[in-house]
């Protein structure tokens, strides 16, 4: 109510100031316009007179009764407002014809002044509370022009001198009085003007500045985060509709933004810190989950999880402002861990000694216990802060974060919210990138060996050119067959055929490198495609394969069998400048190895293409 006040009496005020200088402006103008106007009406009327005087005397003066013009001043001098009347001889006049009577010579310095200079003289004397005379003082010009010739009796005058002066003294009380009389009238209805000015403005401003300063109220309130408040004590039908409007926008925003920060709310974790005022809330988290919406719609659209992860380093790097980290990912069912994206360098020895933070779901933080893990043996300089994150009931995530402060450390433990967004986004996508790989490997992968099977083959083998091509690498390629493999079958039954099958695919990769790539083509048959290998290294490797075999122990229910097998090889890019077609010669070399007694190796030559 204190504002109030004071904005209403700041605004009186302001009006009680415009309107008293308006009325001082008035009154002023209303004095100077009344004294003017009596000052110009007295002045005409003095010249009117003295005017008048002149003739008369003038007329005296030729009729020969001038010696009669004291009587005649006298008369004039009983004429209203008229104090006194005197002439004022020039020199010229005085040398010609003396003093006249009751010395008609100059009174004073102001009938020197016009006597000498010939101009008219005026003099106000004005008091407020006692009379207020005005006096003029009007020279008489000697002038051959005209009716009368004055040089004919002022035969020592000159065109131009001045004979003479008449002064006539008025009161101007009457018009002081007027004056007073309107100005104070004016005063008093100025005044009541005023009075009823300042009424109808409290009148009409009261019920908008108690307005304002209910509106002020809750406005405050609503800057500081609170609206719940209302405007109250709205008084007139504008007001009362304005506090309507307020209120009721006031709380369908306190409504929609309740609304809106908990139903947003539930897609993210718990906020950073709680900001009293809810539309900041909800704002930030709108920001949140605009930033979490549009990292999960990218990632959906990656190709692999590494895609995926290098992406959630981005944000930790770019967003978070994280320097050094590392991503694990965690196989629950094997207890099997693997390092997926190392931002700096690897401090713990993660894989080999298990994850603390990931076994025992917990956040790990050096800074609450030196030591903690035992994995971390290279993090004597830095603060390590794990965190484990289930991305669905095979896998975990572990982040681990590694700072220099712990300061920095805090600031990590604060943001831990951030990461969780982003990671909770990214479950589903990294299940389904999971699933795909699984699904992907399947499809490529024999079931019974675990060998890549011949699909695999099929969407590798152009890629594998254009690599072998552009390296300038040799391939040798191996096409194996088991011999008799349908009598196993016939005489044992498809388990045994099965074990003998496993048996060759055991030997493939025992006598292989990891750079080489063993395949199922199909049934029986296996395609070996050995890594920049020579003529003499294909031939040398198919034999130590086929005799490696022929040692080899096939289970066969209570005893064991012993099997040869048949290989023929290709080499690239001597037979051929496409490995698909090296692969069909190696087939041809293993029909010619079958056809010549099986047990042996047979490498492919030109003149088989014409059997």
């Amino acid at each position: 109510m204190g504002v109030n006040m004071q904005t209403k009496n700041k605004i009186i005020f302001l009006v009680i100031f415009i309107t008293f200088s308006m009325f001082v402006l008035l009154i002023a103008n209303l004095i100077y316009n009344f004294r003017d106007y009596g000052v110009k009406n007295i002045d005409a009327k003095a010249q009117a007179l003295a005017k008048t005087i002149e003739h008369s005397l003038t007329s005296q003066m030729v009729t020969g009764v001038i010696e009669n013009r004291e009587l005649f001043l006298s008369q004039l001098e009983d004429l209203p407002n008229i104090d006194k009347i005197w002439l004022s001889r020039g020199k010229d006049v005085v040398d010609m014809f003396g003093i006249g009577f009751n010395n008609e010579i100059a009174r004073d310095a102001v009938d020197n002044e016009v006597l000498q200079t010939g101009q008219t003289k005026r003099v106000i004397t004005e008091n407020i509370f006692s009379k207020s005379h005005y006096r003029i003082t009007i020279p008489y010009i000697a002038t051959s022009q005209g009716k009368i010739d004055c040089m004919k009796c002022h035969t020592n005058a000159k065109e131009g001198d001045t004979l003479g002066a008449i002064t006539i003294t008025m009161s101007i009380d009457d018009s002081k009085e007027v004056g007073i009389t309107t100005v104070t009238h004016t005063a008093v209805i100025a005044l009541i003007l005023m009075l009823i000015i300042v009424f109808l403005i409290n009148f009409l401003i009261s019920p908008f500045l108690s307005l304002f300063d209910e509106i002020k109220k809750v406005m405050n309130k609503a800057q500081s985060g609170d609206y719940s408040y209302r405007v109250e004590n709205a008084q007139g039908k504008e007001a009362k509709d304005v506090a309507s409007w307020i209120n009721g926008l006031l709380e369908k925003l306190e409504i929609t933004l309740d609304a809106i920060d908990s139903k947003i709310s539930i897609f993210l974790s718990d906020n950073l810190s709680e900001e009293k005022d809810h539309l900041i809330n909800v704002k930030n988290t709108v920001d949140r989950l605009s930033d979490v919406y549009r990292f999960r719609k990218t990632i959906e659209y990656d190709e692999s999880l590494e895609e995926i992860y290098l992406r959630l380093a981005h944000v930790l790097k770019d967003k978070l402002n994280i320097k050094n980290f590392n991503f694990f990912e965690s196989d629950t069912v094997n207890n099997k861990i693997e390092v997926v994206y190392t931002q700096k360098q690897m401090y713990c020895n993660i894989v080999e000694t298990g994850c603390r933070a990931d076994r025992t779901n917990t956040i790990i933080d050096s800074t609450q216990f030196k030591n903690v893990c035992s994995s971390c043996d290279k993090c004597d300089d830095v603060n390590y802060f794990c965190i484990p994150y289930s991305i669905s009931n095979e896998l975990d995530l572990i982040v681990s974060i590694y700072t220099d402060s712990v300061k920095e450390t805090q600031r990590i433990r604060e943001i831990i919210p951030y990461i969780q967004d982003y990671i909770d986004s990214a479950k589903t996508v990294i299940v389904s990138k999971k699933l795909m790989n699984i699904l992907e490997l399947n499809a490529r992968t024999d079931p019974l060996t675990g060998l890549f099977n011949r699909k695999y083959l099929e969407d590798s083998i152009s890629k594998i050119t254009a690599q072998a091509t552009r390296a300038d690498i040799k391939f040798g390629v191996l096409m194996v067959d088991i011999d008799h493999f349908k009598l196993v079958n016939d005489t044992y039954g498809h388990d045994i055929g099965d074990n003998a099958i496993k048996i060759v695919a055991e030997t493939l990769e025992e006598n292989t490198r990891e750079s080489d790539i063993v395949i199922r083509f199909g049934g029986e048959e296996f395609i070996v495609l050995l890594y920049n290998c020579d003529e003499k290294s294909v031939e040398s490797l198919a034999l130590k394969i086929k005799e490696a075999f022929a040692l080899k122990k096939i289970p066969a229910g209570t005893t064991t069998i012993s099997k040869t097998m048949s290989v023929g090889t290709s080499l690239y890019p001597k037979d051929s400048s496409n490995i698909r077609d090296c692969i069909k010669y190696a087939d041809l070399a293993l029909y010619e190895a079958k056809e010549t007694g099986r047990n042996k190796v047979v490498a492919f030559k030109p003149e088989l293409l014409k059997q």
